[in-house]
C-alpha cells in the first residue's frame, strides 16, 4: 500500500502532468495514452501491436521516465532463455554458496520488445510475474518491486520465425493498443522535436514519484461502480461469447480486468465513480484481444474490434446519472470535458476517433466521446 494519499482532483492533475510530459517527447494520440495510463493505474499490463518505427519502445521508456519508475528493455529473440528473463542462482566461489542473480524483470516497467519472437517457454516466464508480481526460481519465491508493469510489443508483419502469443497469455494483458502512423502535422512535430535535441532518443524528467503511482493505484480501488455499470460490463462480455464469429469470448478474468481498467479510467477523468462512458471508451482496448475468432471469421478478415463494437451496439446503455454524488452527498463535476480538454486535440479520456479505425465501427455510438 502507498503511504501517500491523493484526492481525485490531485490524481487527475498528476495524470494530466504525466500525459503532457510524455507528449513533449512522443507524438502519440491521447486515446493511446489514456488506455496505457489506465492500465498502469489498474495494476495491469499493456500489449502494443504496431509496425516497426511507430514509437512503441520510446513510448514505454518515456512513460516510465515521466512516472519516475525504473525501466528495463528486454529484447526477445528465438534464443532467449527463461533464466534470461527471471534471473537464476549463481554459485559464489568466495562464499561457497549459490546466490540469486536478479534478471531484467526486477524493475518497475519492463519492456518486452517483440515478445512474439521468443519461444513459448520464454514467453511463459513472464506469466507468474505478470499475474502474481513474483518470480519463482529453484523453489524460492522472489517478490518484484512495486509498482510493476509489463509493456510488451509485437510486430503484426514479418511473422516468419515468430511464436504467436497463446490466448492464456494475451488474456493477462489488461489493454491492447496500437499507435498507428501520425498525420502530417504529427510527423512535422516529430521532426521539430528531433531538431531541438542533440540525442537520437528523446528523454524526459519525472513529474511524479513511484509513491504517487502507488497512490493512484490505491485511489482506483475506491472508485464506486454502480451495479448497473457492472451489469453493463458483464452483458457486453456475454454478447461477445454468444457472437457466431467467435469461438471464445471475453473470459471471467477479462471481465475483472475490464472492471479494473474502468475504475482507473474514472480516476484519469477526474471522478470517484464510473459511468457507462468509461466502459465504452475502454471496451475495445480491454476486450478485443481476448477474443478467439472462428476459422470462417478469420478467413473473412473480421476484426475482433468489430465484434466488440457490435456487442456495444447490441447492449442497452444503462441510465446512470452523470452527476452522481460523492460520499459526502455533494455533486461532483465531471472534469472530463473541462480541465482535461484542450482546443484542437484529443482529450486525455480518449476523446477523438483514431484515424486507423473505420467510421462504421462507431456509427451506433452517437454522442460517445470516443
Amino acid at each position: 500500500m502507498a503511504d501517500q494519499e491523493l484526492t481525485v482532483d490531485e490524481a487527475t492533475a498528476a495524470c494530466l502532468d504525466v500525459v503532457e510530459r510524455v507528449e513533449e517527447a512522443v507524438v502519440v494520440e491521447r486515446s493511446v495514452l489514456f488506455e496505457t495510463l489506465s492500465a498502469v493505474i489498474a495494476r495491469g499490463h499493456v500489449l502494443v501491436e504496431d509496425v516497426p518505427g511507430t514509437g512503441k519502445t520510446v513510448l514505454a521508456r518515456v512513460l516510465a521516465e515521466s512516472l519516475g519508475l525504473g525501466f528495463t528493455r528486454l529484447q526477445f529473440t528465438p534464443d532467449l532463455l527463461p533464466a534470461d528473463v527471471t534471473g537464476s542462482n549463481v554459485y559464489n566461489e568466495h562464499d561457497r554458496a549459490f546466490e540469486f542473480a536478479e534478471g531484467p524483470v526486477f524493475t518497475n516497467v519492463v519492456l518486452a520488445d517483440e515478445i512474439n519472437r521468443a519461444p513459448p517457454k520464454t514467453q511463459a516466464a513472464l506469466l507468474e510475474s505478470m499475474e502474481e508480481g513474483q518470480v519463482s526460481v529453484d523453489g524460492t519465491t522472489h517478490d518484484l518491486p512495486e509498482p510493476f508493469v509489463v509493456i510488451a510489443t509485437q510486430n503484426p508483419v514479418e511473422q516468419e520465425g515468430t511464436f504467436r502469443l497463446p490466448e492464456a497469455q494475451r488474456d493477462r494483458f489488461a489493454v491492447k493498443t496500437s499507435m498507428g502512423y501520425p498525420d502530417v502535422e504529427g510527423e512535422m512535430d516529430l521532426l521539430d522535436k528531433r531538431a531541438s535535441r542533440r540525442s537520437l532518443a528523446p528523454s524526459v524528467d519525472p513529474v511524479v514519484e513511484p509513491e504517487t503511482v502507488l497512490a493512484l493505484q490505491d485511489l482506483a480501488e475506491d472508485v464506486r461502480v454502480d451495479d448497473k455499470v457492472r451489469r453493463y460490463i458483464i452483458d457486453i462480455a456475454r454478447e461477445t461469447r454468444e457472437d457466431g464469429r467467435t469461438d471464445i469470448g471475453v473470459s471471467p478474468r477479462g471481465v475483472q480486468r475490464v472492471f479494473e481498467a474502468v475504475r482507473a479510467g474514472a480516476v484519469v477523468a477526474g471522478r470517484d465513480y464510473a459511468t457507462p462512458d468509461d466502459v465504452k471508451r475502454l471496451a475495445r482496448a480491454t476486450m478485443a484481444h481476448r477474443l478467439v475468432m472462428t476459422t470462417e471469421a478469420t478467413v473473412e478478415g473480421i476484426d475482433p474490434e468489430r465484434v466488440v463494437s457490435d456487442a456495444l451496439a447490441a447492449v442497452d446503455v444503462p441510465a446512470v446519472s452523470p452527476d452522481a454524488p460523492d460520499p459526502d452527498g455533494n455533486e461532483r463535476e465531471d472534469r472530463t470535458e473541462t480541465e482535461l480538454d484542450e482546443p484542437g486535440r484529443p482529450r486525455v479520456d480518449g476523446g477523438g476517433d483514431r484515424e486507423s479505425e473505420p467510421d462504421d465501427s462507431r456509427d451506433h455510438e452517437a454522442g460517445d466521446p470516443i
